[in-house]
């Protein structure tokens, strides 16, 4: 199970893990709330890989669903591509690049728009070659199947793993931002901290806001 704190820093930091796919809306909000809560409470973000294209296999869906998941593929293999090259500590940073063209700016979710995100992000565009290789795929799966390890197999992304405890979600629009970010971590922890908590949930009544 991935350490969730740091043992050698002294400082108290706790360590939240996300598990995310570019391509996902929602997994890209849950994202950039940790990105706040990071501002407002002792919290480092540590970034992993899943695929939508991975969690879907098998699975009977929508035609216009099936074309969006194999453009999915594309972006998943870069960054994992990227981490072997550079240490998962570049994540972050290219996720914010690929998520900020995806979904604020949404820009085709093709080579180009990866290779720009790169630029973005300070890493060689050369790494855009990995998405439409098969090479990195088996990463890729590793990766995505730590998370479903830890949340089981029928939720989707984003993963996250707060103080040994993992789950999906939450799945919140808009970003929180500020203390109120701080808020939704509070509760969050809360909850991973109760035992035997398993699920609150209701249905989505508005889209994703990504302002």
């Amino acid at each position: 199970m991935t350490q969730t704190t740091d043992p050698n820093d002294g400082s108290g930091t706790v360590y939240a893990d996300m598990w995310f796919d570019p391509a996902c809306p929602w997994a890209w909000i849950t994202s950039r709330w940790l990105v706040e809560v990071e501002k407002v409470r002792p919290v480092r973000v540590r970034w992993h890989v899943m695929s939508l294209g991975v969690l879907n296999e098998g699975r009977d869906l929508p035609e216009s669903y099936r074309k969006s998941l194999d453009l999915s593929w594309a972006a998943v293999r870069v960054c994992v591509a990227a981490e072997q090259r550079f240490g998962p500590e570049v994540l972050g940073s290219l996720y914010t690049a690929l998520g900020t063209r995806f979904h604020n700016g949404a820009e085709p979710r093709d080579t180009d728009t990866i290779r720009a995100a790169l630029a973005d992000a300070g890493l060689p565009e050369d790494l855009a070659e990995a998405a439409g290789s098969t090479a990195f795929d088996e990463a890729l799966r590793a990766s995505h199947g730590e998370a479903m390890k830890l949340v089981g197999e029928d939720v989707g992304t984003p993963v996250v793993q707060v103080e040994g405890v993992a789950f999906f979600g939450p799945v919140v629009t808009p970003v929180p931002r500020g203390e109120e970010a701080g808020k939704l971590w509070d509760g969050v922890r809360l909850v991973a901290g109760t035992d035997g908590f398993f699920e609150l949930k209701r249905t989505r009544t508005r889209n994703p806001v990504f302002d």
